[in-house]
């Protein structure tokens, strides 16, 4: 029997091993795809960030209800002549209520207490909330608080075990081009990724509602259904909340960032609500005429910096630091200030017992001094509502009732106005019942009071005013 050389031989099994090791390496490839992804280096930074964070986001939804004008006769009275006609002449009770349903996002922050971060109007209208993790758990959801001035709110749901939890990062160091990472349940598709980079930052955003400022601008996708969900970086940190309040956008996301954040989230789960900070000044913009008045350096970017104190109140925060009536505060710690804008935001990041670090202009030099700031004092509310409005109010009790001609027992009564004040130039009397500030309902005064103590930094405040059986929503501009 002819036999092969040795070389030949020692060739053939050569490449019959070759031949196995490569079809145990196919086999365990189509075991364990994961093995296949990361040595062929496809577990890419995203990868790992989304296997991270993604358990922690979850699906909200809130089922709220709208009341329409159901007309007595059907669709006879949807001709704008006759829905006139009817909401005149017949009983306003004609109305039917359509049950609607949203859907939005959310992030865990916190898994031991079950706390979840989201958007304030994902569930502004709702009545029952429902939160589904990325594990098919569903709970229902209670409201913590929630500030629509920020578009941010917090719920809480029970767990009996430790929650899936997002790690907290930072916004101050954002990097335009870097690269971020947002999830969500955009249209009801449950954890959805989208990425992309940062394009802008400190971007405003006017809607029908209000005007929000500094959030993060994203070219990374989202829509409705993101509302709420988490805007990550490369690491996956959070470093926003992202937002799809701007219907014209299109390729353009938007997020608060999350160092803006931190301290409202801090307030809604302490009390429920978001409480301004207190220094105890009163402030106006300055005009380049007193700016060259006071020789304030002007930046490099043509604008004058700070805004001047026309006022400190004694024995208020700012008094004790040595703040003095035309000082002009230059910054509130490392942020520059160039408008009354700039002093309430930068203000409101700081929450009571904070050392807030202030730069003055006083004399021609720059000096530093530190406020701590601390809650507004609820004694000086009377004070406030009438430098605010001009008024002085009381409680609809029993016996004012009768003297008002009102049985109403919601509401403050108007017992005195200064003749300079607005609501005094515009005919507002003595007697008059304020039902509503914005979308407040008041129930008395002290309940009005805590109301324009936190409504005190806003430029203007609607104002729903009863005189008999009239009322009349009236603006009042503030600042």
């Amino acid at each position: 029997m002819n036999r092969l050389p040795k070389t030949l031989r020692r060739l053939f099994a050569l490449l019959f091993l070759l031949t196995c090791v490569s079809v145990v390496n196919l086999a365990v490839r189509d075991v364990n795809p994961a093995w296949a992804a990361t040595s062929t280096g496809r577990h890419s930074p995203v990868v790992q960030a989304v296997a991270q964070v993604a358990p922690a986001v979850v699906n909200i939804s809130s089922q709220y209800e709208i009341r329409k004008r159901a007309h007595p006769f059907g669709n006879f009275g949807m001709d704008p002549f006759f829905d006139q006609f009817f909401r005149d002449f017949f009983d306003p009770g004609y109305e039917r209520r359509e049950r609607h349903n949203s859907l939005g996002s959310g992030v865990i922050i916190d898994g031991g207490r079950g706390f979840i971060l989201t958007n304030a109007h994902v569930i502004g209208k709702t009545s029952k909330i429902s939160v589904t993790l990325k594990d098919e758990r569903e709970f229902e959801a209670q409201i913590v608080g929630a500030d629509p001035n920020s578009d941010l709110a917090i719920l809480k749901i029970e767990a009996d075990d430790q929650l899936p939890a997002v790690e907290m990062g930072s916004s101050h160091d954002l990097m335009i081009g870097e690269t971020v990472i947002a999830i969500g349940n955009p249209f009801g598709f449950s954890h959805t990724v989208t990425t992309g980079v940062i394009s802008a930052l400190d971007r405003s955003i006017r809607t029908e509602e209000r005007t929000f400022h500094k959030f993060i601008q994203t070219d990374a996708s989202i829509n409705p259904g993101n509302s709420g969900g988490p805007l990550l970086n490369i690491n996956g940190e959070l470093i926003g909340i992202n937002t799809a309040i701007y219907a014209k956008a299109q390729g353009i996301g938007f997020a608060i960032p999350i160092n803006k954040a931190k301290k409202i989230v801090a307030d809604l789960i302490r009390y429920g609500e978001v409480v301004p900070a207190w220094i105890g000044i009163t402030i106006q913009a300055l005009d380049p005429q007193l700016a060259q008045y006071l020789k304030l350096p002007v930046k490099a970017n043509g604008k004058t910096q700070g805004i001047i104190v026309k006022s400190v109140i004694p024995q208020s925060p700012a008094a004790k630091a040595g703040i003095k009536n035309s000082d002009v505060i230059l910054a509130l710690g490392q942020n520059d200030l160039f408008g009354v804008t700039d002093f309430q935001e930068n203000l409101a990041q700081h929450a009571a017992g904070d050392k807030v670090r202030v730069s003055l202009w006083r004399n021609g030099r720059e000096k530093t001094v530190t406020v701590a700031a601390s809650l507004f004092p609820e004694s000086r509310a009377p004070e406030l509502v009438g430098e605010l409005l001009g008024i002085e109010i009381d409680s609809l009790t029993r016996s004012n009732r009768k003297k008002y001609r009102t049985r109403e027992t919601q509401g403050v009564v108007i017992t005195g106005l200064k003749s300079n004040s607005y609501l005094a130039r515009i005919g507002a009397e003595p007697g008059d019942i304020i039902r509503r500030v914005d979308d407040v309902t008041i129930d008395d005064r002290d309940h009005f009071y805590k109301t324009m103590i936190k409504f005190r930094q806003k430029s203007s405040l609607v104002i729903l005013l009863q005189r008999h059986n009239q009322h009349y929503n009236i603006t009042v501009e503030l600042n």
